[in-house]
C-alpha cells in the first residue's frame, strides 16, 4: 500500500490564529508563466505569545521577505508554509513571489481559462498565489493593482471598487482596485483578458446607483441577457423578501469555460463557469435558462450569507452554502412554480443525497473531521443544509425567520460566525428552544420515519404514532433522536381535506416530532382518514408508512399539496418496481399494476393541473434513486424492471401520450412558467411515444425545433428510445454546433448515456473526439461524469468494464486536477445496495488507485473511507 501520511484536522481543534493581518495590498505582474506577487500585509499578534507566524502557501518560488522595509531572514520554508519567527507585535510584512499560471491544471489559485487569467481560491486556493494566513477567519481589507499586457488584458478586474489605473510605457498598463469590506483570503478575485461586456445599472431601495457588468468571451455577448435580467431580478428579490441591499458601486460576473465548481462568489466579482452565464433560445434549454437564474441568485446571495458574515473555519461551510442555498430555492420558487421547484429539489436529495448519507462518506452537514477540505463540498452540506434550514423556517414561520436572519447579519457583520450563532439568533427572535434541533447539525444520516395509525369509530378520534430512527452510518453508530416536523393532512375517503382539531380546536398541520415514539391525537374525525404525511417534504426523511393503492390513488388525484400528489404516484411506482424485481428474482414477470395505469391516465387527462407539475408525476424515478429501496440488489434486475415499467406505460398509453403531445405545443420560445411548463410535458410524452415505436413525432420535431429544448428532446427520445433516425439527429447536431462548447456538451452527454453494451467502446470514441479535453472539466463531467452518474447499467456491467473506464481517467486526472477526480468517484465508493460481485469488483479497483505512487489527498480520503 501506498506510504501516504494525512492529516486529519478535527473541528474540536479549531484554535483562533496566533496572528491577525488587518490590510492586505497586493501588487500583481501577470505574466503567463512568470507572475510575480508582491503581497504587503499588516500583521498584529494575537494575544502574548511567542509563537511564530505560519504562512501558508503552495507551489510558490520564494523571492524576497522583508519587515518594516527590512529584509528579513529568520524564516524556514516548507513544501506548504512559509514560517516566520521573532517577528515584532506588529509589522508591515512585505512577500514577493512568483508562479506560473500556464502550468495550473489544478484551476485553484491563479491559472490561465483559454487567454484569460482566472482566480478560484475557495477553500484553499490563496495560498496559490501568495504566502497568508489562508483560513476563513482573517479578515483583512483588501487592494490590488494588477499589471499586465494592454493588448492581450485589456480588462483587469479584482473585488471592490475601480479607483486608480494608468498606462505603461512598454504596452502593459494597471488598474487599482480597493476593497472596503473586510474579507477572508478565499473571497479573492482576479480576472485579466478581453472580453465583450454587457452593462446595466440597478437603483438600491434606499437609491444608490450600481453599475452591473457581466463579461463574457468575444462573440457572447447577445447570450448574456438572461444572466443580467436574473441578476437584478436577485438584487430586487433580496431587497423585498430579505431587506438586503448591495453595497459597493459596481457588481461584476465574468463567464469561464475552464472552472471546478459552478460559480464563485467573490466580492464584488463573481467568476462564474459560462454554462451557468450563457444562453438564448438556440443554445440552451429551459433548464439551462433555470439553472442560470439560480446560480446567478445564489452567488448574489452570497454577499450577506457568506461575504459579510463568512464562516469561522471550513467545518461551518454549511452556514453559508446551506443557508444560501435556501435562499435561491426560495428565489427560484417566488419567480416560477413552488411546487415544481420543490420537487426537483427531493427529486434530486433523494437520488444523490440520500445516497451519500448511505455511503463511506456520510458526514453531518457540519462535518467532525476532515483530510480534504474540498471533499466537502458536498449534497450534504450544500442540499441537506438547505433542508435544515428549511426546516428551522418552518419550525419558526416567515416573520421570525427574517427577524433571526436581520439579527443575525447585524450581529456578526464583518466577522466569521459558526453555526451556533446563528441558531443562537434565530432562537432569539423566535423564542424556541432550538436545541434538540441543533441536532442536525451534528448527526449525519437519514432519519426513517415510521407512522402507524388507529381510527376509533366510537370516539371520532384518530391517532398517529410516530417513530423515528437514523441507522448507523459510516461515521457514527449512535443516534439520537432529532426535533422533525412532520406536516400533515387529513383527508375523507371522497378526497375531502379535514380540519385538524383537539379538543374542539384546531390543530397545527405541522407535527413536532421530538422523541423515539410519540402519539399524536384528532378529535372530530367523522370516518377512517386518508392521511397526507410529509406535505412539502417537511423534513428530509424516509418514511414508513403502509399506503394502500387506494390510499396514495386518492392523494395522487385530491391532495392540496402538490408535493404530497407527486410523493404519491412515486410510491406507486416504487411499489410497482419493487413487486416487479420479487417476481423476476423469483422467475417471474409481472405487468403494470392497474392502480399505477390508472393514476397515470387521471393525469394526463386532468386540464387543471400545471402541465410542469404534470410532466413531474409522469417521469419515473432514475435507477439510481429506486436503488435507494433495497438493501442489497442486482442492478441489472433494476434496470430491467424499470425498462419493462417504463415500456409498458409508453405503448399501453399511447393514444393519450399523443393527445398531451399534441395539446402541449407552443407557437413562439418564451421562457415563462406556462411555456416552459408545457413544453416539459410534451417532451415527456415525446420519450413515452418514442418509446411506443412512433418516429414521426421525434423526427418532425427536431427538423422544426426553433429552440435547443425542443431540440434537445426529440434527440433525447431518439437516441433513448433506439429508434432508427438517432444517428442522423447526432450527426447533424455535431456538425451544427462542433464550435459552441456548451452545446456539444449535450451531444457528449447524451452518447454517454447510452444504455447498450457498446457503452463504453462509445466512451472511447468520445474521449478521441478532437474536441474533448482532460482539463477541461466540463468536457470530462459531460462524459465520464455523465457515464458513470447517469448510465448507471452500463457503468456497473458484471464485467467491470465500467469501473475500469472511470479507473483510467481518476489515474490521469489525480495528479492534473484532483479536485474533479475526486468528484467523479463518488459514484464508484457508494457500492454497498450493489450485489457482492459487483462489490468485490469495485473494491479490486479502489485498492488499485490506493496503490498508486502519488495518490491525492483528495482521492486518498475518499478511497480509504469506502475500503475501511
Amino acid at each position: 500500500m501506498t506510504q501516504i501520511n494525512p492529516t486529519v484536522q478535527y473541528r474540536e481543534d479549531y484554535q483562533a490564529p496566533h496572528y491577525w493581518i488587518d490590510t492586505l495590498d497586493l501588487d500583481i505582474q501577470l505574466h503567463d508563466s512568470a507572475t510575480q506577487v508582491v503581497a504587503i500585509s499588516r500583521v498584529r499578534r494575537h494575544g502574548e505569545h511567542d509563537e511564530p507566524l505560519v504562512l501558508d502557501g503552495e507551489q510558490l518560488t520564494l523571492l524576497e521577505v522583508a519587515v518594516n522595509g527590512v529584509a528579513f531572514n529568520q524564516y524556514q520554508q516548507t513544501e506548504h508554509s512559509l514560517i516566520l519567527s521573532q517577528l515584532p507585535q506588529e509589522c508591515v510584512l512585505t512577500i514577493k513571489t512568483e508562479l506560473n499560471p500556464s502550468a495550473n491544471t489544478a484551476l485553484e489559485g491563479l491559472y490561465k481559462s483559454g487567454s484569460a487569467f482566472c482566480t478560484q481560491c475557495e477553500a484553499q486556493g490563496f495560498r496559490r498565489i501568495t504566502y497568508y494566513l489562508d483560513r476563513p477567519d482573517v479578515l483583512a481589507r483588501f487592494s490590488t493593482r494588477i499589471t499586465a499586457d494592454a493588448t492581450s488584458c485589456p480588462y483587469l478586474l479584482s473585488n471592490g471598487n475601480k479607483v486608480d489605473a494608468g498606462v505603461l510605457d512598454d504596452g502593459r498598463h494597471w488598474v487599482q482596485w480597493q476593497d472596503p469590506f473586510p474579507k477572508p483570503a478565499y473571497l479573492f478575485a482576479l480576472v485579466a483578458g478581453d472580453f465583450d461586456v454587457l452593462r446595466d445599472r440597478f437603483t438600491t431601495l434606499s437609491g444608490r446607483d450600481v453599475a452591473l457588468e457581466i463579461f463574457v468571451d468575444k462573440g457572447n455577448l447577445h447570450r448574456a441577457h438572461f444572466a443580467m435580467q436574473s441578476l437584478k431580478a436577485a438584487m430586487a428579490w433580496d431587497e423585498q423578501r430579505c431587506q438586503l441591499e448591495y453595497d459597493l458601486d459596481i457588481y461584476m460576473i465574468v463567464a469561464v469555460d475552464f472552472f471546478n465548481m459552478g460559480a464563485m462568489e467573490n466580492k464584488g466579482l463573481n467568476v462564474f463557469n459560462s454554462k451557468f452565464v450563457l444562453a438564448d433560445d438556440k443554445t440552451a434549454t429551459d433548464a439551462d435558462y433555470l439553472d442560470v437564474e439560480r446560480v446567478i441568485g445564489h452567488e448574489y446571495f452570497h454577499n450577506w450569507t457568506g461575504n459579510r458574515v463568512t464562516c469561522r473555519d471550513w467545518f461551518q461551510l454549511s452556514l453559508k452554502e446551506g443557508l444560501t442555498v435556501f435562499r435561491d430555492q426560495e428565489f427560484s420558487s417566488d419567480l416560477g412554480s413552488r411546487s415544481v421547484n420543490r420537487i426537483q429539489n427531493v427529486r434530486m436529495l433523494r437520488s444523490l443525497q440520500f445516497a451519500e448519507d448511505a455511503g463511506p462518506m456520510a458526514h453531518p452537514i457540519r462535518p467532525d473531521a476532515v483530510i480534504e477540505m474540498n471533499n466537502f463540498y458536498t449534497l450534504t452540506v450544500y442540499e441537506k443544509g438547505a433542508e435544515v434550514i428549511r426546516m428551522l423556517h418552518t419550525l419558526v414561520g416567515e416573520s421570525a425567520f427574517q427577524r433571526g436572519l436581520s439579527l443575525y447579519l447585524q450581529r456578526f457583520d464583518g466577522q466569521a460566525a459558526t453555526c451556533e450563532d446563528f441558531l443562537a439568533t434565530m432562537s432569539e427572535a423566535s423564542g424556541r428552544d432550538l436545541t434538540r434541533f441543533s441536532r442536525w447539525y451534528s448527526q449525519s444520516g437519514t432519519p426513517v420515519l415510521k407512522v402507524r395509525d388507529h381510527y376509533d369509530a366510537n370516539h371520532q378520534r384518530y391517532s398517529l404514532t410516530v417513530s423515528q430512527v437514523t441507522p448507523p452510518t459510516h461515521d457514527q453508530s449512535q443516534k439520537l433522536a432529532l426535533h422533525i416536523p412532520l406536516s400533515v393532512a387529513l383527508y375523507t375517503e371522497q378526497g375531502e381535506p379535514l380540519t385538524l382539531t383537539l379538543q374542539g380546536h384546531s390543530v397545527n398541520p405541522v407535527l413536532d416530532v421530538i422523541e423515539a415514539e410519540q402519539e399524536f391525537i384528532f378529535d372530530n374525525v367523522p370516518s377512517q382518514p386518508v392521511p397526507a404525511l410529509l406535505q412539502s417534504f417537511s423534513a428530509p426523511v424516509k418514511l414508513d408508512y403502509p399506503y394502500s393503492d387506494q390510499q396514495l390513488s386518492l392523494l395522487t388525484m385530491h391532495s392540496i399539496d402538490e408535493f404530497v400528489r407527486w410523493d404519491a404516484i412515486q410510491t406507486l411506482i416504487n411499489n410497482a418496481v419493487l413487486a416487479n424485481v420479487a417476481q423476476r428474482q423469483g422467475g417471474a414477470l409481472s405487468s403494470v399494476p392497474q392502480s399505477l395505469l390508472e393514476v397515470f391516465t387521471s393525469t394526463l387527462q386532468d386540464s387543471s393541473l400545471d402541465p410542469a407539475l404534470a410532466a413531474e408525476m409522469l417521469t419515473l424515478p432514475t435507477i439510481n434513486s429506486l436503488l435507494e429501496l433495497f438493501e442489497q440488489v442486482d442492478i441489472s434486475v433494476v434496470g430491467e424492471a424499470h425498462a419493462q415499467l417504463q415500456q409498458e406505460l409508453a405503448t399501453r398509453l399511447a393514444p393519450l401520450w399523443r393527445q398531451a403531445y399534441q395539446q402541449n405545443q407552443t407557437p413562439n420560445y418564451q421562457v415563462e412558467h406556462t411555456d416552459i411548463a408545457k413544453r416539459a410535458l410534451k417532451n415527456v410524452a415525446l420519450g413515452y411515444l418514442a418509446l411506443a415505436g412512433e418516429e414521426t413525432h421525434a423526427q418532425r420535431q427536431y427538423q422544426q425545433a426553433d429552440n435547443m429544448t425542443d431540440t434537445l428532446g426529440a434527440m433525447k427520445a431518439a437516441v433513448h428510445a433506439k429508434l432508427a433516425c438517432a444517428g442522423a439527429m447526432l450527426a447533424d447536431f455535431e456538425q451544427k454546433w462542433q464550435h459552441d462548447g456548451l452545446v456539444l456538451d449535450n451531444w457528449f452527454r447524451l452518447q454517454a448515456t447510452m444504455e447498450d453494451g457498446a457503452a463504453v467502446a462509445r466512451i472511447d470514441q468520445l474521449m478521441a473526439h478532437p474536441t474533448f479535453s482532460l482539463t477541461n472539466p466540463n468536457r470530462v463531467r459531460a462524459v465520464i461524469g455523465a457515464f458513470a452518474n447517469g448510465n448507471p447499467l452500463a457503468f456497473h456491467a458484471i464485467d467491470g468494464s465500467g469501473y475500469d473506464k472511470l479507473v483510467s481517467v481518476l489515474v490521469l486526472l489525480n495528479t492534473s486536477n484532483p479536485q474533479i477526480a475526486a468528484r467523479l468517484i463518488t459514484p464508484l465508493i457508494q457500492f454497498a445496495r450493489l450485489d457482492d460481485q459487483r462489490q468485490s469488483l469495485i473494491k479490486a479497483r479502489l485498492q488499485q488507485l490506493m496503490d498508486l505512487p502519488d495518490l491525492s489527498g483528495d482521492l486518498y480520503e475518499k478511497i480509504a473511507k469506502a475500503l475501511a
